[in-house]
């Protein structure tokens, strides 16, 4: 089973330094990262950077599709206002269906701020507490939705990726 998790910083650039510890602990089999991408908020911008993780080793990789759209949502589409509200709901109730939901999306969009940066992963296989021991005593905070086999298959479905 595959978990979509959001690890915030509070500085703009935590979330690489985050990146390279998963990527080691993927190298000793602690984690499987599927995909990621970064998010980096400098305090004198009015939007953050966003940038995704493209490597050959990702075999069950979201794309850009996904990204693209995750973070419309949380960092863009508020910007943009009501004209668009409708199709925004359907978008989130779409989402919702492979285990998105309104509440993770607020709740992102609520964390990550300018000042900060974070590190969305959709991941598998983690042995937790040595995962977790890792990011003792950082700056880390996880939000995490965890989706079910169904739910990640949909989603893969709804972005053009095989299993």
């Amino acid at each position: 089973m595959a978990a979509l998790t959001v690890w915030k910083f509070q500085s703009p650039y935590g979330a690489d330094a985050a990146l390279e510890k998963l990527q080691k602990l993927q190298d000793q089999q602690l984690i499987t990262v599927q995909d990621a991408a970064v998010v980096s908020w400098e305090t004198a911008r009015n939007k953050p950077k966003t940038r995704e993780l493209h490597s050959t080793k990702m075999g069950g990789a979201l794309g850009g599709g996904f990204w693209g759209l995750l973070f419309g949502l949380i960092f863009f589409i508020p910007i943009l206002g009501l004209a668009i509200g409708a199709a925004t709901g359907a978008l989130i109730g779409s989402l919702s269906d492979v285990g998105i939901s309104d509440s993770f999306i607020k709740s992102v969009r609520d964390k990550v701020t300018p000042g900060t940066s974070a590190l969305f992963l959709l991941s598998s296989d983690a042995v937790i507490d040595r995962v977790k021991a890792e990011f003792d005593g950082s700056d880390a905070e996880l939000i995490s939705t965890n989706l079910s086999a169904e739910q990640e298959a949909k989603l893969r479905e709804a972005f053009g990726q095989e299993d």
